[in-house]
């Protein structure tokens, strides 16, 4: 299956639609296949006002306050997938409530996604899964016994519904390597949402078979916001795109041999060492040895027995018509 990577957007905007679009832009000239929104609103998102964070990168800070600075207007969407799919892209969106499944369904989009954090919510799933399109399902801190309940909702009353990603995840910001844990029972559709720095995560992901590689995007990390601890910028995302894409096609098949852009010119074969006369003995680092390239007879042929057949001068293959 083809390995498919996308750019997310997430409050990389900053509350800026010219800054959206740039990200749009650097995304779709990084190579990425796909372009993801978040698409809630504060008010639904967070009905307690008070709660505050207590640890990671918004400690201190109250939910509703970050998600109100983190939010994707949905009036830019409409001219932001236009802008999407103009460079190429597949645009589509993480919904956290029925309004936002709903809303990115009016815009046309080929699947929707589950975030990790919704993943019990059984009957969001269920509703998205009504929709009939290719479904996302993160599962970042979720047992197995989560998973299996969210994947069984998915499957809820659509029939012929079978296109459900799970993605591996690790709900921390940024999140450590060694917490990635990329074993994964043989699956044809998972992926990795990625939330550690640098690209190794991602690169191991790819060659371990993910089909999906999702990663936040940002025009620059100094320029703040919520998510820029744990985004790439545009250059490391494009060496993000080259590198996974390498490691997908290295996997292969398993296989043995020359291959299309291999030779085996270079390799050593018999030569003369030394002048040899009709009828002399031929001698394996004697009078014969092996050299480059492989003009002559297999370093591996028994000459144990064998009387040069003519006269051999030194430097020549030693090929069967040498041998009496």
């Amino acid at each position: 299956m083809k390995l498919e990577i996308c750019a997310e957007l997430s409050a990389s905007h900053l509350g800026d639609f010219r800054r959206a679009m740039q990200i749009v832009d650097a995304a779709a000239d990084a190579g990425a296949d796909l372009f993801k929104v978040q698409v809630w609103s504060p008010g639904t998102m967070c009905l307690d006002m008070a709660y505050k964070l207590t640890s990671g990168p918004w400690k201190g800070r109250t939910l509703f306050d970050l998600y109100e600075e983190a939010w994707t207007p949905w009036a830019w969407l409409p001219d932001l997938f236009a802008r999407v799919r103009k460079r190429g892209m597949i645009p589509f969106g993480a919904a956290f409530d029925r309004e936002s499944v709903d809303y990115l369904e009016s815009l046309h989009v080929d699947r929707q996604k589950i975030a990790s954090f919704e993943l019990t919510d059984l009957p969001l799933i269920r509703y998205m899964a009504s929709k009939g399109k290719p479904m996302i399902l993160s599962t970042g801190m979720a047992t197995l016994d989560e998973m299996a309940a969210a994947y069984r909702a998915a499957m809820f009353n659509v029939e012929g519904l079978n296109d459900i990603t799970l993605l591996r995840c690790t709900s921390a910001y940024p999140a450590d390597p060694a917490d990635a844990n990329l074993r994964v029972p043989p699956n044809d559709k998972w992926g990795l949402s990625d939330h550690s720095m640098g690209i190794g995560v991602s690169v191991a992901a790819a060659a371990l078979g993910a089909t999906y590689i999702e990663r936040h995007l940002c025009l620059s990390r100094k320029d703040g916001g919520p998510d820029a601890g744990f985004s790439m910028e545009p250059a490391e995302f494009k060496q993000l795109v080259t590198e996974c894409r390498n490691a997908a096609a290295a996997v292969g098949t398993v296989r043995y041999g020359p291959g299309p852009n291999e030779s085996t010119e270079l390799r050593r074969s018999l030569y003369v060492y030394k002048d040899t006369a009709k009828g002399e003995k031929l001698i394996l680092n004697g009078n014969v040895r092996t050299a480059r390239p492989a003009k002559g007879l297999s370093p591996g042929t028994d000459i144990s027995s064998a009387y040069a057949a003519r006269g051999l001068l030194s430097g020549e293959p030693l090929t069967s018509d040498c041998i009496a």
